[in-house]
């Protein structure tokens, strides 16, 4: 028996498919957005899988994976230092691919074991939830969990009632990749609910549209595999638009002004501030963030540097230094932008000692911020781009390369950013502020 397809199969398809596009497009860069986009996007093709194929082990597969994406989501959300962070993630990875081998190959209410990794993944949440920003989100996580579990037993026992298991998988899933579309807009102090409205008005209207005719017609032509294929292929080409649109805007005015690049750019500057309004959290008094965060957000636009999207979105972007720069010229949020950029790239600038470029232990703080995060370079990449640095910049980045191990860079990248937060912090309140004894830089390790 084939799934209700308009009551359930279309819409569940739809928005599991529009926020899985969400939210790789909010920020693809960002491993907390991809995992739960994963997930999302193995769902949705598992619910086309059973409406073509009903109680199909390829369908089954497809409904029992988003546990594991759900792991690699709750992995990504762990406070961890750079060093913490690298055997973990790699640990999560061969875990996944063990458990995927074994979902594959298990009968059908052996596949619950996909259920392991997540569980673990809880368990090492839980005992951080101290350090975590949101501190609900370990409860909301767990209760989702809870009730996704249900649901798959629901399916894979031989209870009946899989229709509204699917049903229910679908809806914890939603929500679960909410509550990490909050997380990640708590992280970056950005604001969500507009921007995220925005895009759903678009999925309602793409499900309305092409949704609705695609159950009828799957409905009047029963039996008709490829036609399914098709229509559940237009819905979710109306779903990727909703839940991309800001990238397809872009694409499109490549490929339509590809000959206009003037007339693009000042159309991205628009677009840029447009979306950014909608991200951009009110202006508040920074001096009310704690040391912990506002240490977190200047990391962040360090990090950020090289891309005015992320940086107009940043809420540092109120500084009063800020502000002052902009003088007599508008206040857009690209304008806040590139000035914030030149407010950072003075701080690195005074980082940097006297004297020709070095790799001495002075200049590490130096060397990190302005190799890695101003110029944008990984030196640990295959192909890095190194066209128009001097001499002594290019031996600096082969040295990154030969002598520093990539977690010891990363290390010295964080502890960089707080020397920028403490002189960002200490114009903001006005005077001198000390760093407490943990926050203080210490060096992570030696380098010839």
């Amino acid at each position: 028996m084939t799934l209700p397809v308009p009551a359930i199969a279309v819409p569940a398809f739809a928005l599991t498919w529009w926020l899985s596009c969400y939210l790789i497009g909010r920020d693809p860069r960002r491993a907390s957005l991809r995992w739960p986009a994963a997930a999302l996007l193995s769902y949705a093709l598992g619910v086309a899988a059973w409406t073509v194929a009903p109680g199909s082990a390829a369908a089954e597969i497809l409904l029992c994976i988003p546990a594991l994406f759900w792991a690699g989501a709750v992995v990504s959300l762990l406070p961890l230092t750079p060093v913490e962070r690298r055997p973990i993630d790699r640990g999560a990875l061969a875990l996944g691919a063990l458990f995927l081998l074994m979902v594959i190959f298990l009968p059908q209410v052996g596949r619950l074991v996909v259920l392991a990794p997540l569980v673990g993944a809880l368990v090492l949440l839980w005992r951080m939830s101290g350090q975590v920003s949101l501190g609900s989100l370990p409860l909301a996580l767990t209760s989702m969990a809870v009730l996704y579990t249900a649901g798959l037993a629901l399916l894979l026992f031989p209870f009946g009632g899989r229709v509204p298991a699917i049903a229910a998988i679908g809806v914890d899933l939603l929500v679960f990749g909410y509550l990490m579309a909050v997380a990640h807009a708590a992280e970056s102090g950005e604001r969500l609910r507009p921007d995220l409205h925005r895009s759903l008005a678009g999925g309602l209207l793409a499900l309305l549209l092409l949704g609705v005719p695609a159950g009828v017609t799957m409905s009047l032509i029963d039996g008709h595999d490829v036609v399914t294929v098709l229509q559940f292929t237009v819905v979710a080409a109306g779903a990727t638009v909703a839940g991309l649109g800001n990238h397809v805007r872009r694409a499109m005015d490549r490929l339509a002004l590809a000959e206009d690049a003037g007339l693009r750019a000042d159309r991205s500057a628009l677009f840029l501030n447009a979306d950014a309004l909608l991200r951009r959290r009110e202006p508040r008094r920074l001096e009310s963030l704690g040391e912990p965060e506002f240490l977190r957000l200047t990391r962040r636009a360090l990090t950020d540097f090289g891309d005015l999207n992320r940086l107009a979105r940043s809420p540092l972007t109120d500084l009063p230094v800020v502000g002052r720069r902009l003088a007599d010229r508008e206040d857009q949020p690209r304008a806040r932008a590139g000035a914030l950029r030149a407010v950072l790239r003075e701080c690195v600038s005074d980082l940097r000692p006297a004297g020709p470029l070095g790799t001495t232990d002075d200049w590490r703080y130096y060397n990190v911020l302005q190799f890695c995060c101003v110029l944008g370079l990984n030196p640990y990449s295959r192909r890095v781009r190194t066209d128009g640095l001097s001499r002594e910049a290019r031996l600096v980045v082969d040295w990154f390369r030969r002598y520093v191990p990539e977690d010891v860079t990363k290390q010295w990248l964080r502890e960089a950013a707080m020397v920028v937060a403490e002189r960002l912090w200490t114009e903001l309140a006005g005077g001198p502020r000390a760093l407490s004894p943990s926050e203080l830089p210490t060096r992570s390790t030696k380098t010839p």
